[in-house]
């Protein structure tokens, strides 16, 4: 048996009153994930461990089995391994936002929908006014980048951007965590200060780059400020090739350096695919054909579609019903109609709830679907947040869901 796992990420949500108090989940048409859910069998996973922020990085690798207690360090040196940068074991990596300021306020986390070509810009930018022997900036896609700090310490307190949006943005610098140790060469104390300094120094740079300038004289959102967070040092993580030995060879399909960066270091291959984005108009047909590709070599298939997610931080509600339907009609279904004579499980869910009216992670269990040929059904007929707490598995967490889908 095969296995394939296509996340939505954040796709999950609350009820909405203008939906009839339904979840976007519950409200959207989506006859194939419905179907998988009526043939197959439910449950709720809590991807989030307790003590842990409700970011993606510690809700994906959970969904891979992964202990956040042994391998989490930030999404910093997962996006690391995602583009390729070797960290030194002496090195800080922290993921860097370009992110929208305006009236001292956080306006948006993306930089105005930032694109890579012009952040590739903005980044060497960056390098050529602020990089030392002991800072470095990396790029990564759209908004989403790296900065490698030598001898920094992870011990420090920073937002994440699009947990604050609206939100003044000075209360919000970074700072040296309570009674943080000195593991590395700087102190705590040392790299808040250093990260601030970058942040503030980025702002003038940034506002005068001719980029932005010219966003400026059309009334649109610059992409003006630095906004590094989620730092940490190398990880370790146990390739699932050596966890489960009917994984032979795997892959991951992701727009999302944070993704790509937690399947390479799970010893997946990454499969690039044209046109993905990260964003409502990715690239779903390329993405859903590189995965029914991989499925005739590969072993096990991790399909990342963040679609959703950013439709919620935005607090579109219209988008992020597309997104949710685009999900069903372009990604599951396509590969469903591809394998349904063949032996390979698939499995549906988020990996947390990003609600509209939140417009930021929240840590609540999601629903997820796993389906096989030839296994018996539970009572769920819909997927959706509601449907699945009645499922089969009932309310799983830590490495329990990615152990019952790999038996089957």
């Amino acid at each position: 048996m095969k296995h394939i796992i296509i996340l939505g990420d954040g796709m999950a949500d609350w009820p909405v009153e203008s939906l009839g108090n339904k979840t976007l989940m519950q409200y959207a048409n989506t006859p194939y994930m419905d179907m998988l859910a009526k043939r197959g069998c439910c449950g709720m996973l809590k991807t989030v461990q307790d003590g842990f922020h409700p970011g993606s990085e510690v809700a994906n690798s959970s969904i891979l089995g992964y202990d956040q207690n042994e391998v989490y360090e930030g999404r910093g040196p997962l996006e690391a391994a995602s583009i390729g940068v070797d960290l030194a074991p002496d090195d800080m990596a922290i993921r860097c936002n370009i992110i929208t300021l305006e009236d001292g306020k956080i306006i948006t986390h993306n930089g105005g929908n930032l694109q890579t070509d012009d952040a590739a810009v903005l980044i060497d930018y960056l390098n050529e006014h602020l990089a030392t022997d002991r800072v470095k900036f990396y790029c990564g896609v759209q908004y989403r980048h790296l900065l490698v700090i030598k001898g920094g310490n992870k011990h420090v307190v920073c937002q994440p951007p699009h947990d604050h949006p609206g939100e003044a943005w000075r209360p919000l610098l970074v700072t040296a965590a309570t009674d943080a140790p000195k593991d590395n060469e700087l102190t705590a104390q040392e790299t808040a200060d250093l990260l601030n300094d970058l942040i503030l120094r980025s702002q003038d740079l940034l506002a005068r780059h001719p980029y932005n300038v010219e966003k400026a004289e059309r009334g649109e959102r610059q992409a003006n400020s630095i906004w590094p967070w989620a730092g940490g040092y190398r990880p370790h993580m146990v390739p699932l090739t050596k966890t489960f030995p009917q994984i032979k060879r795997g892959a991951v399909i992701t727009a999302v350096d944070l993704i790509r960066g937690i399947g390479t270091l799970a010893g997946l291959r990454v499969i690039d695919v044209p046109g993905a984005t990260g964003l409502a108009d990715t690239n779903y047909e390329g993405k859903a054909e590189a995965a029914i590709k991989a499925l005739e070599t590969d072993d096990f298939v991790y399909v990342h579609v963040e679609a959703s997610d950013e439709a919620g931080h935005d607090g579109d509600l219209e988008l992020k019903l597309k997104t949710i339907e685009y999900l069903d009609n372009r990604i599951v279904k396509p590969i469903y109609e591809a394998v349904k004579d063949q032996q390979v499980a698939i499995a549906v869910l988020p990996d947390h709830p990003t609600p509209v009216a939140h417009r930021t992670h929240t840590n609540e269990p999601i629903p997820f679907l796993i389906y096989a040929p030839g296994t018996e059904a539970d009572d769920v007929e819909t997927f959706d947040e509601e449907a699945c707490k009645k499922g089969y598995y009932g309310l799983l967490e830590k490495d329990e869901f990615i152990k019952a889908f790999m038996k089957i």
